[in-house]
């Protein structure tokens, strides 16, 4: 065990945010901590790492073990370069380095014992330096800053000039070469790109030590954790496996908890009745049977009706008017800033009722694409067409759509004029904003709020087409899934950008990928685009070929081999997770068959057949046998 945590206990200003939490931490575990915004999550991360004082309780981390904490808008600064401030990561190794050169040039000149006791010296210390991989550091910093999204003309970049995203993506990267027995990361996904998030993901997966993840990311928790604690209602509760998982098993719990409530409520529905007619025949006997049943009943500890966290806040967006077949065409766009071009000659277009998701890396010109079609930025080239009765509802991620002075009964009440007072505040009410903080300005409001009154508007407006630029950013887990089960009742055309992968999955029917300056379009989820998008990039290469004939040959030549490599590492980290699932599915079917024949063997017509149990014990033997290979290859594959 590496962390225990016992009997936690946290209020504000009175207000209990966290009560009796327990849990701990075995050495491998890979552990998300989960529940609405306000819970508690990050309030527990900062006790744990003793930067908050619990009112009650004990955190005990194991001797001698290293921990690491990368808070959600923790950065860096300085003037040190990219690289630099990685590199002060493997200050131990350069000290070694140093003290290897400066023996090596003693060396030279030394003689007899001293020279032995030098070269004994050396083999000591390059036995150490090879431990710490000490031969290999700069190829794993080089890999840890590429996979955080950094290219290598950036690594000589001042931290000082970078953006928060970009400094908070630094300060992951030194965490992850230190290396430590515990890695605690809070939100570390709100700064990467799809790409970034799924190095991520590996890299943590095949971490030798434990994990800690608060995130909202449900695809990246379904990749990374085999455990999920959950804060709800200021107490925690730990389960077994990832988010989907977990997700199950909370389920069943709720549905067993109502079920529970609901049968207690008719239990004392039914004794109340008893009293009452007991006590209405008016006689001593009766009476005194009442008040016996009353006392049993007054000694019941009454369940306390389950609080579905979803069914506060409701979310439908019908559209008023229907579009025609051909809502959107686009062709030939072209978009660059200064001597940056974003992309060339983009075409696409969107029918009627069609969900479609834009991925890419960040900087690829996906928000770019959306606001050319809002005619917030003029194309350089190319033209956009809607078609006929389209109606554009517009969802940006820096909320455009809000004005500050405003407060939210105003920002609703101006737009909609002919809305009634009752009708703005049960609109607001939908998105959780109730009694007087309909008055707040909206300046003051977190970015999830924010958030919420744009959907707000946008539920409001009359749009036939939804334009999404992030619309899950800031948003809790609970608040994801309003939007979702929303967006998949809605008949109206969504086109949307985001970069979150089981948002997409649940409610994207076509994807386009932008990659490269290329427009790739996937029929289907995002299961489906990581099934197919393999078999789309010698495409993709071909066409790069073709519009950058002026680029230098060796340039081209080493991206084909970059290109190459990715494709060679995806496809055999491919077959390794369906030979895994392979083997996983003849053990099942081994086990089962095992299981089948133990029983024959017992049964009473079989028991006496002795051909009949010679057949099926050799049959059991052979099973034995091939379980064993399995198991050992199992565990191979695992690892």
């Amino acid at each position: 065990m590496i962390l225990s945590v016992n009997n936690i206990h946290k209020s504000f200003q009175e207000i209990p945010i966290l009560k009796n939490v327990s849990f701990h931490i075995e050495d491998h575990d890979k552990t998300a901590i989960v529940g609405i915004n306000g819970a508690g999550k990050t309030t527990l991360l900062r006790i744990i790492m003793g930067e908050l004082p619990a009112d009650e309780g004990l955190v005990t981390f194991a001797k001698d073990k290293t921990v690491g904490y990368l808070s959600q808008h923790e950065a860096v600064s300085g003037e040190n370069t990219i690289y630099q401030e990685l590199l002060c990561v493997k200050q131990e190794i350069l000290n070694m380095e140093l003290q290897m050169h400066t023996m090596e040039l003693q060396m030279k000149s030394a003689h007899g014992e001293s020279l032995e006791k030098l070269m004994e010296d050396y083999a000591s210390l390059t036995h150490r330096y090879e431990q710490e991989n000490g031969y290999a550091y700069k190829s794993e910093l080089t890999g840890v800053l590429k996979g955080l999204g950094f290219s290598e003309d950036e690594f000589d970049k001042t931290v000082s000039t970078l953006s928060g995203g970009q400094k908070t993506r630094v300060a992951l990267g030194k965490l992850l070469l230190l290396k430590p027995d515990l890695i605690i990361l809070d939100e570390p996904t709100n700064h990467l790109d799809l790409g970034s998030i799924t190095w991520l993901e590996t890299y943590l997966l095949n971490y030798r030590g434990a994990v800690i993840i608060v995130s909202h990311d449900r695809f990246f928790l379904d990749r990374i954790a085999n455990k999920v604690i959950e804060i709800d209602n200021t107490k925690a509760s730990v389960f077994s496996g990832n988010y989907t998982a977990y997700a199950a098993a909370k389920e069943i719990q709720r549905a067993a908890a109502l079920n529970a409530y609901l049968k207690q409520q008719q239990e004392i529905k039914h004794q109340e009745a008893v009293i009452e007619k007991l006590r209405s025949f008016n006689r001593e006997k009766s009476i005194k049977r009442a008040e016996s049943r009353e006392k049993l009943l007054n000694k019941i500890e009454v369940i306390d009706k389950p609080v579905e966290v979803r069914a506060d806040m409701h979310l439908t967006l019908t559209p008023r008017k229907e579009s025609g077949m051909d809502v959107l065409q686009a062709e030939g766009l072209s978009k660059a800033f200064g001597p940056l071009s974003l992309f060339t000659d983009l075409s696409f277009e969107l029918k009627k009722g069609e969900h479609v998701a834009i991925i890419g890396d960040n900087g690829t010109g996906k928000t770019t694409i959306l606001k050319l079609i809002n005619e917030l930025l003029p194309a350089d080239a190319g033209t956009i067409r809607l078609g006929t009765n389209v109606q554009i509802g517009y969802y940006d991620q820096e909320h455009h759509v809000l004005h500050p002075e405003k407060t939210l009964f105003q920002e609703i009440s101006d737009d909609y004029p002919t809305l009634t007072n009752t009708e703005i505040r049960n609109t607001l009410a939908a998105f959780l904003f109730t009694g007087e903080d309909v008055f707040q300005p909206i300046k003051t409001l977190s970015g999830g709020e924010r958030g919420r009154v744009s959907l707000a508007k946008l539920m409001l407006s009359e749009a036939n087409f939804l334009i999404l630029d992030e619309p899950t950013n800031h948003l809790d887990i609970q608040s994801k899934e309003i939007l979702e089960d929303a967006l998949n009742v809605y008949t109206g055309t969504v086109l949307y950008v985001s970069h979150d992968r089981y948002f997409i999955n649940r409610t994207a029917h076509r994807i386009l990928d932008l990659n490269r300056c290329v427009l790739t379009n996937y029929l289907g989820n995002y299961d489906y685009y990581l099934e197919k998008k393999d078999e789309q990039l010698s495409r993709i290469e071909e066409k790069i070929g073709q519009t950058k004939n002026t680029a230098p040959e060796a340039a081209g030549s080493d991206a084909k081999q970059d290109w190459k490599a990715m494709k060679e590492q995806q496809a055999a980290q491919r077959k390794r997770e369906n030979d895994l699932k392979k083997c996983e599915s003849e053990i099942e079917t081994l086990e089962a068959r095992n299981a089948e024949i133990e029983t024959l063997m017992v049964s009473p017509e079989i028991c006496t057949d002795v051909a009949k149990l010679q057949e099926l014990n050799k049959e059991k033997e052979e099973i034995d046998s091939k379980l064993t290979d399995l198991m050992e290859k199992w565990e191979l594959l695992s690892e």
